[in-house]
C-alpha cells in the first residue's frame, strides 16, 4: 500500500475509535497505543531510504487495532455497522477513496525553535478569522505561511490552551 492508503486506513480506523466512544464503548490503551504507533510510523514512511521494515510494522498496527475495532462494533453494535466500515476500509485499499491530502515531505523552516507551536491548514473548517480571534483573544503570535498554514505559536500552556479551546469551539458547531 501506498502512504497515501495508509494515511486514508489510519484515518477511517481514528474515526471508528470516535464512534465508539460516543456509544460508550471504553478503547483499552494498548489499542490506542497501536494506533498512535502506526500514525508514527505512517509518517516516517517518507523518511526512510528502505520503507519495506516500516511497512510490515504498519500493517502489523494497523492490523491489531482494526481486528479489535471491528469484532468490538460487531459484538455492540450489530453485523450491518461492523461491515460498513469493513467496506469503507477495503474501499480504501482498493484506491477508489483516497481523500486525506497528501503530508508535506519535507521539513519546513522557520517554525521557531523557543516557542511552542502549532500549525493549522486554513479551510471551510478552520477559517482564518476565528483562528486569528482566538489566537490574538490568548496573547499568541499567529503567522500565515505561503503554503496555506497558519502558525500559531506561544508559551506551552498557552498553546495547549488554544488546541483545546479550538477543539471545543469545533464540537459546539
Amino acid at each position: 500500500m501506498e502512504y497515501e492508503v495508509y494515511r486514508a486506513v489510519w484515518k477511517v480506523l481514528a474515526d471508528l475509535v470516535t464512534e465508539l466512544r460516543k456509544r460508550g464503548e471504553k478503547v483499552p490503551a494498548h489499542v490506542m497505543e497501536n494506533l498512535r504507533a502506526a500514525k508514527t510510523m505512517i509518517e516516517l514512511l517518507n523518511m526512510v531510504e528502505d520503507p519495506s521494515e516500516s511497512v510490515a510494522r504498519i500493517e502489523e498496527y494497523l492490523g491489531s487495532v482494526e481486528a479489535y475495532l471491528i469484532s468490538t462494533a460487531q459484538g455492540k453494535l450489530g453485523d450491518e455497522y461492523a461491515e460498513a466500515w469493513m467496506r469503507r476500509m477495503a474501499e480504501i485499499r482498493r484506491g477508489a477513496s483516497q481523500e486525506t491530502p497528501k503530508a508535506p515531505r519535507r521539513f519546513v523552516p522557520g517554525l521557531p525553535r523557543d516557542r511552542h507551536w502549532v500549525r493549522l491548514k486554513v479551510s471551510e473548517d478552520i477559517p482564518r478569522e476565528k483562528v486569528e480571534r482566538l489566537a490574538g483573544e490568548m496573547n499568541l503570535q499567529v503567522t500565515l505561511q505561503e503554503d496555506g498554514y497558519m502558525l500559531v505559536s506561544g508559551d506551552e500552556r498557552e498553546i495547549k490552551d488554544f488546541v483545546k479551546k479550538m477543539a471545543h469551539s469545533f464540537r459546539k458547531e
